[in-house]
């Protein structure tokens, strides 16, 4: 494609032209196939991959294991979306933008469905009461951080990580653009991390969780492997929120559930009992084959 491409009256799908992605990427919703979703021991059923959306949901459970609300157990599955599983009936059924994460609570009278990750942050907040301030100004400062993540990651991922890492071919404008766009966002988060120890004030909140995984993972490299283009070592109020964060215990486990790629000892593919991250992590399941 070049410069000069004109657009077509009518748009038609070409299945091979869409990058890494191109293989899941469609212009339509549904299933594709039959499949249903399996279903553990626990209330809570994720289902899930370790990408930044995905974390932000595993790190919360596991925070709200620690700070002692034992109705978070949950199992966590698998949904491998470069294979397609997002696609399957079962998950389609709970989520029908085929997207992760999709959670099912299944301590109300009939099992509640909550897919996007911010709603199910939220959801988690208002069940067990922790995370989401009480006190109505406060509240309302850690909804709007929240809600800012969720409105301002397209143009990190589908926009600059897509353009910059995955597209089938570098192209200058769109990677300006959205480069352009994701150093303002950092900037507006550096310099309220300037301001206050967390994203919505002084308390560790659910808007630190969704932010957490996309913005501070991203001064690290091990998103878009971009830090360096970024110059992200120029936010250095968000390269410090990242280190705290990212040295607290539940983040550290929360990080490897439904974790299918990087080193071993990070993956546990499954979770669905605390002592997994003890006996069940790649490293030592290959061990004792």
């Amino acid at each position: 494609m070049t410069a000069d491409y004109e657009p077509p009256r009518v748009w038609t799908w070409e299945r091979e032209n869409g990058g890494t992605f191109a293989s899941i990427n469609r212009p339509v919703s549904g299933a594709t196939h039959e499949t249903a979703l399996p279903r553990g021991a626990h209330p809570l059923q994720l289902y899930s991959l370790a990408t930044p959306n995905g974390v932000k949901v595993t790190v919360m459970l596991e925070e709200l294991l620690a700070a002692g609300h034992d109705g978070a157990e949950y199992d966590a599955w698998v949904v491998n979306i470069r294979e397609g599983d997002q696609f399957g009936s079962g998950f389609v059924a709970i989520n029908p933008n085929s997207k992760i994460p999709a959670l099912v609570d299944h301590t109300t009278p009939e099992p509640t469905r909550v897919f996007e990750s911010g709603a199910i942050l939220l959801y988690l907040a208002e069940k067990f009461g922790a995370f989401l301030p009480d006190d109505p100004s406060e509240r309302a400062e850690c909804l709007s951080w929240l809600f800012w993540q969720m409105g301002s990651a397209p143009y990190l991922g589908g926009g600059f990580g897509h353009f910059y890492a995955y597209a089938p071919y570098k192209m200058e404008y769109p990677i300006d653009r959205f480069t352009m766009e994701v150093k303002r966002q950092l900037d507006v988060l550096d310099k309220r991390l300037g301001e206050t120890a967390y994203v919505a004030g002084d308390a560790y909140t659910v808007a630190d969780m969704a932010i957490w995984p996309w913005y501070g993972v991203l001064t690290t490299g091990k998103l878009y492997d971009a830090a360096e283009f970024l110059a992200a070592e120029d936010y250095a109020n968000v390269v410090r929120w990242y280190r705290e964060i990212a040295a607290r215990e539940p983040v550290i486990r929360g990080r490897k559930v439904n974790r299918i790629s990087g080193p071993a000892e990070d993956q546990l593919h499954e979770r669905h009992d605390a002592s997994d991250f003890d006996l069940r992590t790649q490293d030592k399941l290959e061990a004792a084959e």
